[in-house]
Formats: C-alpha cells, sequence, structure tokens
C-alpha cells in the first residue's frame, strides 16, 4: 500500500539534497545516471506542490474569500491590503508583517518575482485569521 504522494526513490534523493549532497553524489549512491536523480528530484517536488495545492483547497473551503492580490503589487503592500480587508470583515489575521509575507511568497513562490507579485493571488481567511492563498 502507498503510503503519501512520494515514492521511496524520491525520498531519498530529497532527503539526500537536504543534506547538501550534489545530484551527481547521489546518482553515485543510488546507482543511476545524474539526469535520472534530476528527474526523480522533479517529480517529487511537483508531488510536493500538488498535495500542497490540495490540502490548501481541503483548508480554504471553511474560509472565506478576503481579496485578490493583483500582479504588480509590492510585497510590502500585501499586509496593509490583506490587514484592512480582514478588518472589515471584523477577523484579526494571525501574522505580523514580516510573517505574513514569509507565508506569500512560501506558499506560492512561482507568483512572487524579487519584491512583486507575477500573478494574481486569491486570499482566503477562516475565522481563526489563518490565511490560505490561490
Amino acid at each position: 500500500m502507498k503510503e503519501g504522494q512520494l515514492s521511496e526513490r524520491q525520498k531519498v534523493v530529497l532527503r539526500l539534497r537536504r543534506q547538501g549532497l550534489t545530484q551527481q553524489q547521489i546518482a553515485d549512491i543510488i546507482h543511476t545516471s545524474k539526469a535520472n536523480v534530476c528527474t526523480i528530484e522533479k517529480s517529487a517536488l511537483e508531488n510536493i506542490r500538488k498535495a500542497k495545492e490540495t490540502l490548501d483547497f481541503f483548508y480554504s473551503l471553511d474560509s472565506i474569500h478576503l481579496c485578490t492580490i493583483a500582479p504588480g503589487t509590492d510585497l510590502l503592500e500585501v499586509a496593509p491590503l490583506i490587514y484592512r480587508h480582514a478588518e472589515e470583515r471584523g477577523i484579526k489575521v494571525k501574522y505580523d508583517t514580516i510573517s505574513l509575507i514569509n507565508k506569500v511568497r512560501d506558499t506560492l513562490p512561482q507568483r512572487v518575482r524579487a519584491r512583486f507579485i507575477k500573478d494574481a493571488i486569491d486570499v482566503y481567511i477562516d475565522d481563526e485569521g489563518e490565511l490560505y492563498f490561490s
């Protein structure tokens, strides 16, 4: 029975990469090519991304749409925007400004370039002030 979204080989590669090994070093350890290690790592990261999106969707089911962050928005403008919309709904956001910016950047790194939002981000909030992004 499969547990989780990662194969054993993907788990091994991710553990070794986390330890700082290069793809070539990992290839030597698991007796495969560097190109295969690259493919394994890429597939693992894609599986993680999909699982995270699924969890974000699930957790956002009990949330309300708070606002949409438009492309071109400076990350430094994101927190005040979210705080303002949450205050209008009488909900206190559970993150300080720096934590909130980091959450946006860490949750959807592909939608942030340098200090700016690259693609629109929908923001959801639950009654406890937890934020979800899609």
